[in-house]
């Protein structure tokens, strides 16, 4: 199968670095437009953006911090003057903040994370809404978690953040529905990016990864990348309200593996 995007209008939040940046080469490479948002560091969005154009895709960098309203209000109007509309979000910009066992918490940190991963998630889904309703089409699609099933000692706000983003999901899918606008979540697993080097470079911390993983593997973000892809297409065009975990089994309690 031949999955392309060809005229799709897409925006990908945090697109400027790990799981963010190969979804919007990806996209790119299937032929979208790309919108490459970033709140830091834009000589990396611009680089990705090089990167699209030099194998003569087109593609944009915005800035916009997604936890301001008004801010990514701005930053769909610039879409609109450019493109003329959204056709795909990718909600991938989020952070994991600062461990904190939850009594021991700064609450301005504990905000913080909630502010980015869910209100961000949503400020940039409800301005996508607003132009998919009308037109009767479009993809959400919110990058989640493992952890939105998962506990994860000393980042309560994080692991809240990704489960709050799992039913808004379903919500949003549920009020889109009718318009003909699908809303989806993808959860991916452990990946290498440079967000948990400390863990993947450390021997120690390796093994002990590897044995909550049945596929005894990290993914890779090109791996989370096409299985966007495949999401945000019509390949996947009667599925919504869903998460899909991309996550080489994590979810699958491994350590039943050999009997209770």
């Amino acid at each position: 199968m031949n999955i392309r995007l060809d005229k799709q209008r897409a925006l990908v939040t945090g697109g400027n670095s790990g799981i963010g940046a190969a979804i919007a080469l990806a996209l790119a490479e299937a032929g979208a437009k790309v919108g490459v948002n970033y709140v830091s560091h834009p000589d990396l969005a611009q680089d990705i953006v090089n990167r699209i154009q030099a194998a003569h895709g087109e593609a944009r960098s915005f800035r916009a911090d997604v936890s301001q309203p008004d801010a990514v209000a701005d930053m769909f109007a610039s879409l609109d003057e450019v493109w003329g509309g959204i056709d795909i979000l990718v909600n991938n910009a989020g952070i994991d903040g600062r461990r904190a066992l939850a009594w021991e918490a700064a609450f301005p940190d504990w905000k913080r994370v909630i502010e980015v991963n869910l209100l961000g998630a949503f400020n940039c889904a409800q301005q996508a809404l607003k132009r998919m309703a009308p037109q009767k089409s479009g993809v959400i699609l919110s990058i989640t978690s493992v952890h939105e099933i998962i506990a994860w000692s000393g980042y309560s706000a994080y692991t809240a953040s990704k489960a709050g983003l799992s039913m808004m999901t379903r919500t949003l899918a549920q009020e889109a529905a009718p318009y003909g606008v699908r809303v989806l979540a993808l959860a991916p697993g452990a990946i290498k990016t440079p967000i948990n080097q400390a863990v993947w470079s450390d021997p120690q911390g390796l093994k002990d990864l590897l044995t909550k993983i049945p596929l005894n593997r990290i993914g890779t973000t090109e791996e989370i990348a096409r299985m966007a892809v495949v999401l945000v297409s019509d390949a996947a065009s009667y599925v919504t309200g869903r998460t899909i975990f991309a996550d080489g089994g994590m979810t699958d309690y491994p350590g039943f593996a050999h009997g209770g």
